[in-house]
C-alpha cells in the first residue's frame, strides 16, 4: 500500500488520519502522433504525481494523490476521432465538487497537477478562490519544472521528443515501432503576431499537423525520458513538501 495514493489506501488507514495537501492530476484523452497512446497525458500526469508524492511522503509531508482526471479541454480537436473534450465550465463544476469535499473535511491545501496544454486554470482558480476563502488553491505545471533543452535535442509541443521519451520510459509497451512515427511537422499561422505569441487564437489541430504531433520525436530514447522524469519528480516532490508544511496565511515577506 502506498499511503500517499488515495486509490491504494483504505478506511483502516484513513479513519484517524489527516492529510495536509491534496493533489489532483489532470490529463487528457487525445491522439499523440501516430505512435503514442491516447492516454499519454494521463500516464505522464499520474506517474509524476505518484512519484513526486512518494518523494514528499518520505520527507515527512502528509500529501495525498487523488485519482487522475482523464479528460481535458480539447475544443480545437473536435474533428479528431475520439479526442474527448471537457469544456472549462465542466472542469469548474468538477473542481467545485471536489474542493467542497476537501474543505468540509479540513484539507485546506489543494493543487491541480496539470498534464495537458489545452487546460487553462487561472480564471477557474481565481473564481474558486472566492468561493472557498479558507482553501489554498494552486496549479503545478510539471512540464515547466526544468529546462527541457538540457534533456532533449529538439523539444517540441505535443508527442514530441520529450513526450515520446517519457512514454518509452513509463509505458514502452504502448509505443509503436519507430517506423510508424510521424515527423510532427507544425504548420505556422500566416499572421506573424500569432506565431510570435503576442496575439492568440486557438489552433485547429487538424490544420496544423498531419499526424497530430507537434515536434519531431525521432531522437527520443528511454534513457532521456528516465533522466527527465527523475528531475521533474525531485523538484515537484520538494514543492509538495513546501506547500504541505507552509503557513499559507503567512506566505509573503
Amino acid at each position: 500500500m502506498r499511503p500517499y495514493v488515495l486509490a491504494d489506501t483504505n478506511w483502516k488507514h484513513l479513519k484517524d488520519f489527516k492529510y495536509d495537501l491534496a493533489i489532483l492530476p489532470w490529463g487528457a484523452t487525445e491522439a499523440h502522433n501516430y505512435h503514442l497512446p491516447y492516454s499519454t497525458d494521463v500516464i505522464e500526469g499520474t506517474a509524476v504525481a505518484e512519484e513526486s508524492g512518494k518523494i514528499a511522503w518520505e520527507k515527512g509531508a502528509k500529501v495525498v494523490i487523488l485519482p487522475t482526471i482523464p479528460f481535458g479541454v480539447n475544443t480545437g480537436q473536435s474533428d479528431i476521432y475520439l479526442d474527448v473534450n471537457l469544456n472549462p465550465s465542466t472542469q469548474f463544476a468538477i473542481l467545485k465538487d471536489v474542493i467542497t469535499v476537501l474543505d468540509r473535511q479540513g484539507i485546506r491545501k489543494f493543487m491541480i497537477l496539470n498534464s495537458h496544454g489545452g487546460n487553462n486554470w487561472k480564471s477557474i482558480v481565481r473564481e474558486l478562490g472566492l468561493l472557498f476563502p479558507k482553501m489554498f488553491l494552486c496549479v503545478g505545471e510539471w512540464v515547466k519544472t526544468v529546462d527541457r533543452t538540457k534533456y532533449f535535442d529538439d523539444p517540441g509541443d505535443h508527442a514530441d521528443e520529450m513526450e515520446t521519451s517519457l512514454i518509452l520510459h513509463l509505458a514502452p509497451d504502448l509505443v509503436l515501432d519507430k517506423k510508424e512515427w510521424g515527423d510532427g511537422n507544425e504548420k505556422k499561422n500566416k499572421i506573424e503576431a500569432f506565431t510570435q505569441g503576442w496575439a492568440w487564437s486557438e489552433r485547429p489541430w487538424s490544420k496544423i499537423s498531419e499526424d497530430t504531433g507537434v515536434g519531431n520525436p525521432q531522437a527520443s530514447t528511454k534513457a532521456k525520458g528516465e533522466r527527465f522524469f527523475n528531475a521533474i519528480c525531485e523538484k515537484m516532490g520538494q514543492l509538495f513538501v513546501e506547500i504541505a508544511e507552509a503557513d499559507t496565511d503567512n506566505l509573503y515577506e
